[in-house]
């Protein structure tokens, strides 16, 4: 027995000792593979410096042009294991090639979330991309995005919750909601379920059917009630603001999924209250808590900003330092800042995480009134704004998404010097073919019938046009004689009307809605009807490059102006008012056009107001010299991107360029025409359309003529010297270029070589990893074989034992019964000893 132990026991030892030196050795081999991978990615990175240093310099070559080149001369890899298949393709298409560029993204290691942000830019003014009137609500404190185009808002008038859309229709209440005033009682959470305040200060949490109701918290203690609530994405954690009743001060209070208190916040790090009256809380992408408390002293509210943790960061109480602020509604967006509602100001105000502040990124428009209530949407990137002067609720964009390649103008100016077989090189705009003449030649004038004065013109083709007086609208040809009238047309100096490139009519009708008639004339459509009173559209100009209608409009009761954009369904897409300041832009927009660059140019009576696309104020022109005073009527702009304005205060027609200078007097006052008052630029003839507000003339001018290089003699001549110069250029460029190309080839020769060689060491390592892979096999097998060798040996080990267990039991039984055979041995010669004794006794005593 004793040896049969002995040797299962060296029989495991042996089984032992030889898994652990096939295991190791294992680890050897792939320490010794990773060891040779990361040498050959040193190597291959040392190539690829080597070709960007040498192969590619940027005098002669650009990244792209390298690609176009060497993608037919480089042999095509074929990689080993683990690796995919790299390929070249036979032809280069810049468009295909500029999309995968678009597709390529660098990010930094770290959190996603906080990666985006470098993705997202601020616009210079936010854009109002649209508004809705809520029924049958009074004003809107506090709202909560559940998507893209559906939100909750608290209802003033009735103290109760209505679900929303982008129409304003209520799709369901919530009656039972909290009574009170700004504050915000009510935060969505990821499953799209409403938590809220009801009007027994429990959390209540509405199911996304809308359905069932539970109680999510209920209030335990009467001195403090809880008076706003937001839900955290980031932890899934529910914040909630409450307030001491007695002392009039307060705390957060953070409640896990399941709603478990785990943190309160109170006190700063010296033991001072950090909160009087929270009214509404949010948290930023940092973790940071923020707060806005109205009444934080008896002097002014604050922004109060803790940690995550607890611990208080610093607290906002307006701009400039020591002014006084009364916040309201207040949220995050995705770059970090805090924005919040300022009453005293009437302005959404904008600062960093850590509290500087920027801007006044919203103030008080016509449109929306006071802003009260500020909830962002992460997925769309879009402000929604409640009104705390009307129904209104309206959504701004101010965060726009930049790509890593957005300018793509780089990427294409590198795109547009690879050559591609069959195409050609576009040419150059027309700038380079157009020149100014001076003076400008009149080519002929018209007298047209029916018409007082000629407050506007727009061009139909190079001899029709549209004019327009105060009361008439005529179609006119080059006799003057009106072809067609528009009976329900009324302004007076203003762009009424404008035409798009279907050669239909678009102007604004007597009861301010904007009609489009079609190119017969025989059906007239309201494209733009007119929804607000107190707004009127005062002109309209059709953008021919993106195809909008611009609309310039006048509010009647405070003598102000905007300009909204409108797609071609006649949704509204823009509106620039303010400028960066805060400040309005426009009193009463007369004229509107665009100009090539895409600025918005507007004729505002007393100045020329000029934004980009986007809505940047760029500047604004009030007369020449400058202070001189502006009285500007009617505008456009020309094929060399100039803008001409008529000027009724110098009886003129100046020139500016793109940049607001004055280039020149293009037009004076004349016996033949009077006072310019409207101006149209014919783009397909170059020719300028005048018309006078003096009398019923309209002259047509030309002051831009087009330079052929192939028939000025002078050009000529001047071109075949630069010819020349160029040709010998060229010559010494291209022998450069053979002497660059000898030298490339070796190089590239060099770099195939490199390639071959680790190309073999790819395949060498290849063969390595399936001898690993061989030898793996081997040890499982042999682990395996062992392991039932092993496990059969235990078998009989456990019989042994088993065999063992039993003969000691019959032993032990027999030493049993040995022992007490004994005993009764000894127990019966005793009592044989005791009855002799008894004998013997008895035998003596009967003697």
């Amino acid at each position: 027995m004793l040896r049969k132990a002995q040797t299962l026991k060296h029989l495991i030892n042996k089984v032992r000792k030889d898994f652990m030196k096939n295991v190791f050795c294992d680890f050897d081999f792939k320490h010794r593979c990773l060891k040779q991978k990361k040498e050959m990615i040193i190597h291959i990175v040392s190539l690829q410096e080597y070709e960007l240093r040498y192969v590619q310099p940027e005098f002669t070559f650009s990244a792209l042009q390298f690609l176009s080149s060497i993608k037919k001369a480089l042999p095509q890899i074929h990689l080993t294991l683990h690796t995919s298949q790299l390929s070249m393709t036979e032809s280069l298409n810049k468009e295909d090639l500029m999309e995968s560029l678009s597709a390529i993204q660098i990010t930094e290691r770290g959190n996603r979330h906080v990666g985006n942000q470098c993705l997202l830019k601020l616009t210079f003014v936010p854009e109002l991309h649209q508004s809705l009137t809520v029924t049958g609500v009074d004003r809107c404190y506090h709202i909560s995005c559940v998507t893209s185009d559906r939100v909750w808002v608290w209802v003033s008038d009735t103290y109760n919750l209505m679900l929303t859309d982008t129409t304003g229709v209520p799709l369901h209440r919530v009656m039972d909601s909290l009574y009170g005033y700004n504050r915000g009682l009510h935060t969505v959470n990821s499953e799209s379920e409403l938590i809220y305040i009801d009007s027994k200060d429990n959390i209540n949490k509405l199911s996304k059917d809308m359905k069932t109701t539970i109680t999510f918290i209920e209030r335990t203690d009467s001195t403090w009630t809880p008076r706003c609530v937001y839900w955290s994405p980031s932890t899934g954690d529910l914040l909630v603001a409450m307030c001491y009743i007695c002392t009039d001060t307060g705390k957060v209070t953070r409640y896990n999924q399941s709603g478990q208190l785990t943190q309160t916040i109170q006190h700063d790090n010296t033991g001072r209250g950090l909160y009087s009256g929270p009214d509404y809380i949010t948290e930023n992408n940092n973790g940071d808590v923020v707060e806005s408390d109205l009444y934080k002293d008896y002097r002014s509210g604050a922004v109060v900003v803790t940690e995550r943790g607890g611990r208080h960061r610093f607290s906002y109480t307006g701009h400039p330092s020591g002014s006084v602020l009364e916040p309201r509604g207040i949220c995050t967006d995705a770059l970090s800042h805090i924005l919040v509602c300022d009453d005293k100001t009437e302005t959404v105000q904008m600062l960093d995480k850590d509290g500087q502040f920027l801007s006044h990124l919203l103030t008080k428009s016509q449109e929306m009134g006071r802003p009260r209530s500020l909830r962002y949407d992460v997925n769309t990137h879009r402000l929604w704004v409640g009104s705390g002067y009307n129904n209104k609720v309206c959504v701004y964009r101010y965060i726009t998404r930049q790509d890593a390649l957005t300018d793509q103008s780089r990427v294409m100016e590198s795109l547009s010097e690879i050559p591609t077989p069959g195409t050609e090189k576009p040419q150059q705009g027309n700038q380079c073919l157009l020149k100014l003449m001076s003076p400008p030649e009149l080519l002929h004038s018209l007298t047209l019938t029916d018409v007082d004065g000629c407050d506007h013109i727009s061009c139909v083709t190079s001899d029709r046009v549209w004019v327009s007086d105060t009361f008439n609208l005529i179609l006119t040809d080059t006799t003057g004689v009106p072809l067609h009238r528009v009976k329900d047309s009324h302004s007076f100096l203003s762009g009424l009307h404008t035409v798009n490139s279907e050669s239909e009519l678009i102007y604004i009708d007597s009861k301010d809605n904007i009609n489009k008639l079609s190119k017969d004339m025989k059906t007239t459509t309201t494209f733009i009807g007119k929804t607000d009173l107190t707004w009127r559209p005062r002109c309209v100009y059709w953008s021919p490059s993106t195809g909008d209608l611009l609309v310039g409009m006048h509010y009647i009761r405070t003598d102000t102006g905007k300009v909204t954009q409108y797609n071609q369904s006649g949704q509204l897409t823009q509106t620039i008012q303010h400028d960066n300041t805060g400040r309005r832009l426009y009193n009463q927009p007369n004229y509107i056009t665009d100009n090539n660059n895409g600025d918005f140019v507007v004729s505002d009576y007393r100045a020329v107001v000029v934004t980009e696309r986007g809505g940047r104020h760029r500047f604004s022109y009030t007369g020449h010299p400058s202070g001189s005073g502006l009285e500007s009527n009617g505008m456009c702009t020309d094929a060399l991107s100039h803008i001409l304005v008529c000027d009724y205060k110098t009886k003129t027609v100046q020139m500016l360029d793109k940049d607001g200078q004055f280039l020149s007097h293009l037009l004076t006052k004349s016996q033949e025409l009077g006072v310019p008052c409207s101006l149209s630029y014919d783009v397909n003839t170059h020719r300028l359309w005048v018309g006078s507000n003096y009398n019923n003339k309209v002259c047509v001018y030309r002051y831009i003529t087009r330079q052929d290089a192939l028939t000025d003699r002078r050009l000529q001549a001047e071109n075949a010297q630069e010819l020349k110069k160029m040709a010998l250029e060229l010559y010494f460029k291209r022998k450069n270029l053979r002497s660059f190309k000898s030298g490339y080839k070796a190089q590239l020769e060099q770099l195939s070589t490199g390639v071959e060689h680790e190309r073999a060491k790819s395949n060498d390592l290849q063969g390595k990893q399936m001898e690993s892979v061989l030898q793996k096999l081997d040890i499982t097998r042999h682990y395996e074989h062992e392991r039932d060798q092993v496990s059969r040996l235990k078998s009989e080990r456990e019989l042994l034992r088993s065999e063992v267990k039993s003969l000691k039991d019959v032993m032990n039984e027999k030493e049993r019964n040995r022992d007490t055979e004994k005993v009764t041995e000894r127990r019966s010669q005793r009592q044989l000893e005791r009855d002799d004794q008894k004998m013997k006794m008895v035998m003596m005593c009967s003697q």
